[in-house]
């Protein structure tokens, strides 16, 4: 086995970061659009010829959501890139399909018009059953999955919780409302400048169409996904904030998803819907540490 330079990079980052070492800064972005089917899609690259890490954020948020981890995948010898989905940020607002499945073509579009793969791909809530998908869709092209605070099947939501999202999706305090849920996936530490990626994400939630866009995915089905868990072969590491609001046991969920995908969770106590923006330090060792093994393949 030879041993690659981003793998030997990984290793020692692993071996000398505290839990509370200081991030990196991310470097500066510009913005790519790639045309698929009825729009484009927005990303940026870090460029390289490091292995590919495709980095897709939840709905209801920008790609800047990987701003922690993006300056250490860079340190460490990857090719990072991110990209907004269907509705959100500087993708198109419109769309006739928003699911879990088409965010996933999308990056796999995103892959072969960079002609860099295979790609490992980071999903966060919905979009790690994009990631999922993605890796079904074309193995060949995806060598490992990250899934971030992942959502991958349906819950159970009390009719007072449907009632306060009717009600929250039904007046022109849409945005407020979604910012208010937002905010509170932060239970234990917000970044310094969450102030101004809050004023960012709410300033293009206002666009128009993409409010609409967030309100379809919100009230889409996860059962397809669900189903493809237990079929699911693709080497994965599964993160999860043991504080996250989402689920009525946030480390249980973790454990389930793990145990179905042959993986032993990653669940950061304290951590919310973000661990990895949230607290970047705790989850960067063990990215790094799953990224070098396949490095080593």
């Amino acid at each position: 086995m030879t041993t690659s330079p981003s793998l030997l990079i990984a290793a020692s980052l692993v071996a000398g970061m505290p839990a509370a070492a200081p991030m990196p800064a991310d470097p500066p972005a510009t913005t790519h659009l790639l045309p698929v089917g009825e729009g484009h899609i927005a990303y940026d690259d870090t460029g390289g010829t490091g292995p590919l890490v495709v980095a897709i954020p939840g709905m209801g948020d920008l790609r800047s959501e990987y701003r922690a981890l993006r300056p250490l995948l860079l340190q460490a010898g990857y090719r990072v890139v991110t990209m907004d989905v269907r509705g959100h940020g500087e993708t198109s607002a419109r769309w006739s399909d928003y699911s879990a499945r088409a965010v996933g073509r999308d990056a796999l579009s995103l892959i072969e018009h960079l002609d860099a793969g295979p790609a490992v791909i980071l999903g966060n809530s919905f979009a790690a059953g994009s990631a999922l998908w993605a890796a079904h869709d074309a193995p060949a092209r995806v060598r490992g999955v990250v899934l971030l605070g992942p959502i991958v099947r349906d819950g159970n939501p009390s009719w007072v919780a449907k009632t306060a999202v009717a009600v929250g999706f039904g007046g022109p305090w849409r945005v407020a409302f979604w910012m208010a849920y937002w905010n509170s996936l932060f239970p234990s530490h917000k970044p310094a400048d969450h102030a101004e990626a809050k004023a960012a994400l709410a300033a293009n939630l206002r666009e128009p169409g993409r409010i609409e866009a967030l309100r379809t995915m919100v009230g889409l089905s996860k059962a397809d996904t669900e189903a493809l868990v237990a079929r699911s072969r693709v080497p994965a590491l599964v993160v999860m904030g043991a504080r996250d609001p989402d689920f009525p046991d946030a480390a249980a969920e973790a454990r389930w998803l793990g145990a179905a995908l042959g993986s032993p969770p990653l669940i950061i106590e304290g951590a919310g819907h973000y661990p990895h923006l949230e607290m970047p330090a705790h989850v960067a060792p063990t990215l790094l540490a799953f990224l070098a093994r396949l490095d080593s393949r």
